[in-house]
């Protein structure tokens, strides 16, 4: 069985974002191995596990849930109303 692999390094959601475009970006060239991008996809399952763990984590202000709350409303106003 393959071994997790090691994402402790990555200690912000942005480093995690980051490090996913860079592997959207090494997935998409022609030149790297079906192995190498499964290795790849293996990584950025455990990044997105890490990113969500950190979101879990994170005590937001009274201020910022609300803003949240509020988002999907808003993004619904910019595109017209859905």
């Amino acid at each position: 069985m393959a071994r997790k692999p090691d994402v402790s390094a990555y200690k912000s959601f942005n480093q995690i974002t980051e490090r996913l475009d860079e592997i959207i970006d090494q997935v998409r060239g022609k030149d790297t191995s079906l192995e190498r991008s499964l290795d790849l996809f293996d990584e950025a399952i455990a990044l997105g596990s890490k990113a969500v763990d950190l979101v879990d984590a994170t005590d937001f202000s009274p201020a910022e849930l609300e803003r949240l709350k509020d988002a999907p409303e808003a993004a619904a106003d910019a595109q017209g109303g859905a």
